[in-house]
């Protein structure tokens, strides 16, 4: 299985995940909770593509 795949976590987070926190109780950091849960995959989707970018063979250098 290819790295690349983890980038698929965070699309699903997205598009599959928003049915679920559309919300706008609970308050979660000032925020409406479906705000605060796009907020937090944006920070996940860096999290997970700088792991396929760091775990990816096309990245690495030759000395």
């Amino acid at each position: 299985m290819s790295i690349r795949v983890l980038a698929l976590i965070p699309i699903l987070c997205i598009f599959v995940g928003v049915a679920f926190a559309n919300r706008t109780y609970p308050i979660v950091l000032g925020m409406p909770f479906l705000f605060f849960y796009m907020v937090a995959c944006i920070v996940f989707t860096s999290i997970v593509m700088a792991i396929v970018y760091a775990l990816d063979p096309a990245n690495r250098r030759e000395e």
